[in-house]
């Protein structure tokens, strides 16, 4: 079992506090935005034994488990991070693994180079995701029905959004939310500037169900992110509940903190509020336009104490332990690898203690037990 040492990525949506807060240390002034753990090249955890990506790729059977190595290949299938939004995020998708495997095929055939800012696809994996809040969390997940979306724009009277009302009333569903969202992500940027304009000014006038789209606003002036997140549902999570953000569904963080747990891939593409590249008709073909609920997920627990965030895929698997005090050990033994992190308390995994923002990777089979007062998440795979 190794201690990780983690990197805190800084961009510049991250929030100041948050992530110092958890881990008991003096906010530096600068965003602090997600603390990966995990085996991602980008920024892997480190271990007494070296990089975590190094020791895995010295022994992946050992590390991961046989059958995780047959079914993902010899590499940690997931990342785990602890993501802090003082400010709203990209209102982004992800692409399915047959879309993943074709979009990265083609940018790799036309040589596209894959640090290009105009790149969609840097690997040809697909990147199902899971929040699960540890504060109130504000985020938007997929479409609202186009009526409700309709009344919602309706109630701002800005005229220049008269033809999106009338959009999403006249045609069916799937159309509707497509042919709106494309003439949004089309428009004219100075004629569509004046309009996020004018709807947010009636975003602050309004407040209460406008406030989320008043406060992007004001993060993203002028962006036509702004009138394309309204389209899609707004949730509130409380502490211990969970999103799962699937293929083709459009979604963005809007503030709090939460443990976030993603298969191991950086291909996104993005809808709007944010300065980088906006590919309108690659995501057009990725977005799933259908309304849906936001699905909030609460964890199901079993007779062992394991509270389980379900989720239709394989590469990972998210679950916490909330300890209470006296708690005697529990056997988190696997055949396949885990990551261990504590978001509360004091607990022992192991050898280690950990305190809050503390993590451990166990690689397959390595005896293991926790025990101790406060939250543990553990992260594994299904193999």
């Amino acid at each position: 079992m190794d201690r990780l040492e983690n990197t805190v990525r800084p961009y510049a949506w991250g929030s100041t506090t948050a992530i110092p807060r958890l881990l008991g240390v003096e906010p530096t002034g600068e965003p602090q935005a997600e603390m990966w753990m995990g085996a991602h090249p980008g920024a892997p955890s480190h271990t007494a034994r070296g990089p975590l990506t190094e020791v895995i790729g010295k022994a992946p059977e050992r590390e991961l488990g046989d059958r995780a190595v047959a079914k993902f290949g010899p590499r940690l299938p997931f990342l785990l991070k602890i993501l802090a939004a003082g400010a709203p995020l990209s209102l982004q998708v992800h692409p399915d693994l047959e879309q993943a495997k074709e979009g990265y095929e083609d940018e790799e055939r036309r040589g596209v180079p894959v640090d290009a800012g105009h790149r969609n696809y840097k690997d040809a994996n697909h990147k199902p995701e899971l929040i699960c809040a540890l504060t109130d969390f504000d985020g938007l997940c997929g479409f609202r029905a186009p009526s409700q979306a309709a009344d919602l724009l309706a109630g701002l009277d800005v005229d220049s959004l008269k033809p999106y009302v009338d959009l999403l009333h006249a045609h069916p569903e799937e159309a509707a939310l497509r042919e709106v969202l494309t003439a949004v992500l089309s428009a004219d940027p100075e004629e569509m500037s004046r309009t996020v304009t004018e709807a947010a000014a009636a975003c602050e006038r309004l407040g209460g169900a406008y406030a989320p789209y008043a406060d992007i606003a004001r993060h993203y002036p002028g962006d036509p992110g702004v009138i394309a997140a309204m389209l899609l549902n707004h949730v509130r999570l409380q502490p211990g509940e969970a999103l799962f953000l699937g293929a083709g569904v459009p979604h963005a963080y809007l503030n709090g903190l939460g443990v976030e747990i993603m298969a191991n891939s950086d291909n996104v593409l993005r809808c709007g509020l944010t300065p980088k590249h906006v590919d309108v008709p690659e995501l057009l073909r990725i977005v799933r336009f259908e309304a849906s609920d936001p699905g909030v997920l609460r964890p199901e627990a079993s007779p062992e104490g394991e509270e389980i965030y379900e989720t239709p895929i394989d590469e990972f698997r998210l679950s916490r332990y909330v300890l209470p005090e006296g708690t005697t050990d529990h056997d988190l033994t696997r055949t396949t690898p885990q990551i261990l992190l504590c978001t509360a308390g004091s607990v022992q995994a192991g050898e280690h203690r950990l305190g809050p923002g503390g993590s451990v990777f166990v690689p397959a089979g390595e005896k293991t037990t926790v025990s101790g007062t406060g939250t543990v998440f553990r992260a594994t795979v299904v193999a």
